[in-house]
């Protein structure tokens, strides 16, 4: 949206603000500002100038030899123009001025004669098309002064960039509204009259499309003249961009910047049954030839202005060659409508065609506004082209919009902005912009918005245009006073983040799997029908037939990425996953859902064959045990004996795992609670995966280590004495866990032991059928001396008595 400075001061008083100011207010409203340039710069070097004789030039016929007053100076000037003549007032570039085009000033001899300067039509100064002659100025104007001072063109214009939801600024009385509003100062709208005559000619209008056309106006304007608009009307317009074409077209062009609604006019003369008719396209009609010469493609959801017999306007587009104003048009009919914006917007992308009427019309108008922007340009076609009116016109307003009723809270306001304002101040900076405000109570407004303000729709916009108004500058800056409270720490989710980081730290990689699976996953396994792993959630629109049921285990998705590794020749597979499983309990009711910690290891333990040709150490059962032990001691769960004690166990025949290689696994239990399991898998499970190499698992229940109470932290001083080590190799009976052997040892109270370890647990054929050797190393350390061998042997047999007496042990043969 474009306009100058001295338009605007038509419609409000903005003394004592300069054009910058101004910009920084409209910014302030919302209503960004790209450009502000002052206007005719290029002409200051102009002068007004009085032409005191002109002769004929002696050598050439249509050549004029001028004597030209510029102030106190007499200058002789050859001109070209036919109506060089004596006491016309003119405008002169001197030597050394340059016109727009470039084209330099200078003194020359034409035919002989020296001229010292150029008189100049309108055209090379590029303030219209007009080069039939120079630029006559009105009688009385002075010479020697500035021309664009004289003719006040000294002026700016500002270049605004409106966003959709404002097409109420899409006028420069629009503008004149916020910066009223923010000046508190008073609109000055123009005056609509126009001379009015008994209609002598009549019209008709039928609008076919209510739904497309909510209102549309006409009136009839007979005895009108064809003409160059004058220079005021013209000026305007260049000054924004647009070309002075003719009086009429200039008036509607005008009117349209001015209030925001695009007229048009057509030649009444040119209509076919005096009638107006607003339809869609009918068939057989395919084809129309805008106002630019092209033949554009109707189609049938666009909408049309049609005479009697054929569509004379592209609705809220163009208008059509058939029935443009031309230089011997004398009556003129006048549209000004209200569009419905989709249909608009959808015809000009069809076509191609924007417009500035389209741009307005695609936002949406002001039904209310259509006949204020219609009644003025009447008066002016009445005082520009000679016209009078006709009676009243057409007024065709069949889709009237209810108006809108706001409540604005003069608390809720003030406590959303942070200041304090009184209900009348609130009232006051409203209704400066148009709205309607009464005073419900002593907190509340009833508040009616303008129809042409489309974005008012609640309360927080009233709120918003009353921090417009008072200025967002005059809002102080204060920090909210809010008490705050350190959040609880999610404990669960931080020991995730912890364990992951430590495992990749010894050399895990993690691995990040759907949590879709397969079924056959649950076979490969040689699960029990009665498992609970067999109690999958089945989707009912699953990705592929591949990921139709919810995992139940991480280990399938692990031994998947085993594969996958293998495949790519590595050498090392050391992964991890910590995700959650999920065990059906029903149709109806929502699945259990566990988080879980699994991991494999497979190939060699460093990951590269070793130097000199050495034989690769390959990872076994103990690099798996030692990854629990380490997580274990990281979340400090290696708790003494007690109940709550948590440690290895040889599984039974009925609870071990159907897919380990039996011998090679242990449960890590707490109590009666199995916790997990680690060991090494079976290889004919392994090949239902394509992998050929051992594997060593682990397999978690993360929710329930969490949820056990961490050991305290505690300090102790460096050893100053040494420890002394004896290994301990025990036959006990089947049911015996390993973990209740260590617990006693470590509840012994004996002051010595420092730390006890279950190093080798085996069941073979050289221990009796229902017992297993389990071996114990136990560390003894004094803090007070230097341990002697008989110290070390006394402690030693107080723990092999300790265990024969409670769990029936004997000390294995050698």
């Amino acid at each position: 949206m474009k306009f100058t400075l001295d338009w605007l001061n038509q419609y409000v008083d903005t003394e004592g603000h300069t054009a910058d100011q101004l910009a920084d207010y409209l910014t302030m409203l919302g209503l960004e500002v790209d450009a502000v340039t002052p206007l005719h710069q290029e002409l200051a070097p102009l002068k007004t100038a009085r032409i005191i004789s002109a002769q004929p030039h002696p050598d050439a016929d249509k050549l004029t030899l001028c004597e030209v007053a510029v102030g106190d100076d007499i200058l002789q000037i050859v001109c070209g123009a036919p109506n060089a003549r004596a006491g016309l007032n003119t405008v002169i570039a001197l030597p050394g001025t340059t016109l727009p085009g470039e084209v330099k000033i200078k003194k020359s001899k034409v035919r002989g004669v020296e001229s010292c300067g150029m008189l100049c039509s309108e055209r090379e100064l590029a303030l219209s098309d007009s080069h039939t002659g120079i630029m006559e100025l009105p009688e009385g104007t002075a010479h020697g002064r500035s021309f664009i001072t004289a003719m006040g063109l000294e002026d700016t214009m500002i270049e605004v960039d409106l966003t959709p939801n404002r097409p109420d600024c899409a006028s420069v009385i629009g503008i004149a509204r916020e910066i009223a509003g923010k000046l508190q100062r008073p609109l000055r709208l123009p005056v609509e009259g126009a001379r009015v005559d008994h209609a002598s000619r009549s019209f008709s209008v039928d609008v076919e499309s209510p739904e497309l056309c909510p209102r549309y106006a006409a009136r009839l304007v007979t005895g009108v003249k064809i003409g160059p608009s004058p220079l005021w009307l013209r000026n305007r317009l260049t000054s924004i961009g647009l070309r002075p074409i003719n009086n009429v077209v200039d008036i509607t062009n005008f009117v349209m910047m001015e209030y925001g609604q695009p007229l048009h006019a057509f030649d009444f003369d040119n209509l076919k049954g005096g009638k107006i008719i607003v339809r869609s396209p009918k068939a057989g009609e395919t084809k129309f030839t805008t106002l630019d010469g092209v033949e554009r493609e109707l189609n049938p959801e666009m909408l049309l202005i049609c005479d009697g017999e054929r569509p004379v306007a592209m609705a809220g587009v163009m208008g059509g060659m058939n029935s443009e104003v031309t230089d011997d048009t004398t009556t003129v009919l006048l549209e000004s409508a209200c569009f419905n914006p989709v249909s608009i917007r959808k015809t000009a992308r069809r076509l191609g065609l924007a417009s500035d009427a389209s741009y307005r019309f695609e936002r949406g108008v002001d039904p209310e506004g259509v006949c204020n922007a219609m009644n003025r340009a009447v008066q002016l076609l009445c005082d520009l082209a000679g016209g009078t009116a006709e009676d009243a016109g057409q007024d065709m307003y069949m889709g009237r919009l209810p108006l809108k009723s706001l409540t604005l809270r003069v608390s809720r306001s003030n406590a959303l902005l942070g200041i304090d304002l009184h209900a009348a101040t609130i009232a006051t900076l409203l209704q400066s912009i148009g709205f309607r405000c009464k005073h419900k109570d002593a907190d509340t407004l009833w508040v009616r918005p303008p129809t042409f303000r489309v974005d008012i729709d609640r309360e927080a916009d009233l709120i918003e245009e009353v921090a417009r108004l008072h200025g967002y500058g005059n809002i102080p800056v204060t920090l909210p006073q809010v008490s705050l409270s350190y959040p609880e720490q999610d404990q669960g989710r931080i020991k995730r983040t912890t364990i992951a980081r430590l495992l990749t730290g010894i050399g895990f990689s993690e691995a990040i799997n759907y949590s879709f699976s397969n079924g056959k996953y649950l076979d490969l396994l040689h699960l029990a029908e009665g498992d609970d792993r067999r109690r999958t959630v089945r989707l009912l629109n699953p990705l592929s037939e591949e990921q139709g049921v919810m995992r139940t285990s991480l280990l399938p998705g692990l031994l998947e990425n085993v594969d996958r590794n293998i495949r790519f020749q590595m050498t090392e597979v050391k992964l991890f996953e910590l995700g959650k499983v999920f065990t059906s309990t029903g149709a109806t009711t929502q699945p259990i859902e566990r988080n879980r910690l699994a991991g494999v290891l497979c190939g060699n333990r460093h990951g590269y064959a070793s130097p000199l040709h050495f034989k690769e150490e390959k990872v076994d059962f103990l690099d798996a045990k030692g990854a629990v032990e380490f997580i274990l001691g990281q979340m400090r769960l290696n708790l003494p004996a007690g109940p709550t004690s948590i440690g290895f166990d040889l599984p039974g025949a009925d609870d071990r795992e159907p897919f380990v290689v039996p011998g090679e696994t242990l449960q890590l239990r707490l109590g009666e609670t199995i916790l997990g399991s680690v060991g090494r898998i079976r290889p004919e499970i392994l090949r239902g995966f394509d992998i050929k190499l051992d594997v060593y698992y682990f397999d978690l229940d993360f929710d329930a280590l969490c949820g056990l109470v961490a050991a305290p932290k505690s300090f102790t001083a460096l050893p100053v004495y040494p420890a002394v080590k004896r290994d301990i190799a025990l036959v006990v009976p089947g049911s015996v866990a390993a973990g209740d052997l260590v617990n006693a040892i470590r509840t012994s109270r004996d002051a010595l032991i420092e730390d006890v370890a279950i190093f080798d647990v085996y069941q073979g054929k050289t221990i009796q059928n229902g017992y297993k050797s389990v071996a114990i190393s136990v560390t003894y350390r004094s803090s007070a001396k230097t341990l002697t061998e008989k110290n070390v042997e006394k402690s030693n047999k107080k723990i092999v008595d300790l265990l024969t007496e409670q769990f029936g042990a004997s000390l294995r043969d050698a």
